[in-house]
């Protein structure tokens, strides 16, 4: 693709800002959109996720802070209402490359299995092993009344075969990703989550992370 002009001057230097990230690569050129917490959201903090509401949904977002030079890396995780299951999983981009075109190897992985095994399977790596020097050691966690499971699945399935992207599209010659945020973010969106704050293309990883206003924050340790 030719891209010429003081347009391409421009995609040049964001171009070259995003090429210094690897791993879930990401830019800090966008900021994730301003949301204010109600006070009620800003103190519904999950402190027993294992045993909410038996009827009701659940989601948590899975984070490795020291991930993509310190950008940040995310996974994601889901609960089957009326069960004690989860469905989890992630982008993991083990070539570190910006792009990889539709189909080809992102380091795609979900699984499905209690609360606890979901702790503990993120927390050691157990299905994509990482290089980070503690694989996903934070986690955030909010219950939620609305939830669709089945979009969700379909949203796992969607993200998995899209290939991942962190610049430039080949076939769109627009600035955008697909990584592993939007990847978390597109299935919690799909499941219906309460507070799921927006995450603008683009999005680095840690900052959305600290915008979920109204989750549970604590730190997940090797088990």
């Amino acid at each position: 693709m030719n891209i010429g002009g003081q347009r391409g001057l421009a995609f040049a230097a964001v171009i070259g800002a995003i090429v210094a990230v690897t791993g879930c690569g990401q830019s800090a050129t966008r900021a994730t959109a301003d949301v204010t917490p109600s006070s009620t959201e800003a103190t519904e903090t999950i402190t027993n996720m294992a045993g909410a509401v038996r009827g009701g949904g659940a989601a948590c977002v899975f984070v490795k802070p020291d991930g993509a030079q310190k950008f940040g890396h995310v996974g994601w995780g889901f609960k089957l209402p009326g069960t004690g299951r989860w469905v989890y999983g992630a982008v993991e981009n083990p070539s570190a490359k910006l792009y990889t075109p539709p189909g080809g190897d992102i380091g795609a992985w979900h699984a499905e299995g209690s609360y606890d095994r979901m702790l503990s399977e993120m927390s050691t790596d157990a299905h994509y092993p990482g290089t980070s020097e503690h694989p996903y050691s934070r986690y955030r966690c909010t219950r939620s009344s609305t939830h669709d499971v089945n979009n969700a699945r379909a949203m796992i399935s969607k993200v998995e075969a899209r290939g991942f992207l962190v610049g430039v599209d080949p076939r769109t010659g627009k600035l955008t990703s697909r990584d592993c945020l939007d990847a978390t973010y597109d299935v919690l969106k799909a499941y219906r989550t309460k507070r799921l704050t927006p995450a603008p293309k683009l999005s680095v990883p840690n900052v959305w992370v600290g915008e979920l206003w109204g989750w549970s924050d604590r730190t997940l340790t090797p088990r």
